[in-house]
């Protein structure tokens, strides 16, 4: 999309630049015409007129060089656009006709709306739908964003406060979030004193590591150790350089609100961005395609769990592990499991089964090494 973002930004500068708009320009040619009105009604026509022409001449120029830049972009947009989505998108009649499924993207467009922090988009949203959204749920997603803002301007407090009184949720999933938001305070007030003065750091580890200390001992050994290369100069030089990057500080925005919505019975990503990152990106068009092909071929696909082509996918976006043995191209399933051999390679089972009917013996030959492995030894793999 690289492409039809970057026209899409220069259409943007013409629109809010500096240089004149169209409308300017416009409203400045009525004006003069407005001026040269009041000045023949009072009596002088000549010199009125003279100064209309030009200003006329001036303004027409000023209004055909910048529709002719705006059409320019616009023209280059919509062939980037045609470059990267060559094909049409497809239409299904009958997608979202029943009340449920409309109810049901209705839905998912309010829940986006207040999870992305545009409640007043969503306030409207949900008065036009008629779509029912629990008050409590609002609530809980505009305590989101002011957490989140307070994360932004280097306000710990409010976030420390929700991970207190959802300490034992956070520990049911092994969440490190109430530790990570410790660590960045004590870096803050480690680095905050000039000259180096690590008292009140050290103050403020003694009152709230310890209960952190098991799980994270070696970390907190590290936040101890720090201290021996203030300033931050030196710190950054050193092996605890990791504790001075800013990154250390604003990835505990996307954690908090990843742990919030867990809270909320909600996925880490939001739904509306995953269909438009999966389908958007490719998968739409490629599924379209396998149709077509698999139509002119006159075949069918007969699993209906799996897709009949691959999708790549980025890496957020993969919710559980695969295996596809390379021996058979088949992926594994429940009756069909990844099976590892002796030697550490892996292979599906009915891929081991045919490499032992093949040799007639109790052992198998591992088709990427020389290692022998006996059929019985082969143990089955869990992802």
């Amino acid at each position: 999309m690289e492409g039809p973002l970057k026209e899409l930004t220069k259409l943007e500068k013409l629109s809010n630049g500096k240089a004149p708009s169209i409308l300017d320009s416009l409203d400045a040619l009525l004006r003069s015409l407005q001026d040269a009105k009041e000045a023949i009604q009072a009596g002088d026509t000549y010199e009125p007129l003279q100064a209309l022409a030009q200003v006329v001449e001036t303004r027409k120029k000023e209004v055909d060089d910048r529709q002719k830049e705006v059409y320019s972009t616009l023209s280059r947009f919509g062939k980037a656009l045609d470059k990267k989505f060559p094909t049409s998108l497809p239409t299904y009649s009958g997608t979202f006709s029943s009340q449920s499924s409309k109810h049901a993207v209705e839905r998912t467009v309010a829940l986006h709306l207040l999870r992305t922090g545009q409640f007043d988009a969503a306030e409207i949203f949900i008065q036009e739908s008629g779509v029912e959204i629990p008050p409590a749920l609002k609530i809980q997603f505009i305590e989101l964003h002011q957490i989140l803002r307070a994360l932004r301007n280097q306000d710990m407090g409010p976030a420390l406060l929700w991970t207190e009184k959802h300490r034992s949720f956070l520990c049911s999933r092994s969440s490190p979030l109430e530790f990570y938001l410790h660590r960045s305070q004590y870096i803050r007030l480690l680095l905050s004193s000039h000259p180096p003065d690590p008292l009140l750091a050290i103050a403020y580890a003694n009152a709230n590591f310890r209960p952190f200390y098991v799980e994270h001992e070696s970390e907190f050994k590290r936040l101890m150790a720090c201290v021996a290369y203030m300033p931050i100069s030196k710190l950054q030089e050193s092996t605890y350089r990791d504790l001075a990057q800013p990154s250390l500080h604003f990835d505990l925005e996307p954690l908090f609100a990843k742990e919030y919505c867990a809270s909320l019975g909600m996925s880490r990503q939001l739904p509306l961005r995953v269909v438009g990152d999966i389908g958007g990106g490719g998968a739409l068009a490629r599924i379209e395609k396998g149709k077509k092909v698999m139509r002119e071929r006159r075949s069918e696909w007969s699993q209906s769990d799996e897709l009949p082509i691959e999708i790549p996918l980025l890496p957020e976006n993969r919710y559980h592990s695969i295996f596809a043995c390379l021996v058979s191209k088949e992926q594994s399933t429940e009756h069909n499991p990844p099976m590892m051999m002796t030697c550490g390679h892996v292979i599906s089972k009915d891929s081991l089964q045919k490499l032992n009917k093949a040799g007639g013996r109790s052992s198998v030959k591992c088709p990427y090494c020389p290692t022998e492995s006996q059929l019985v030894s082969a143990l089955r793999l869990f992802f």
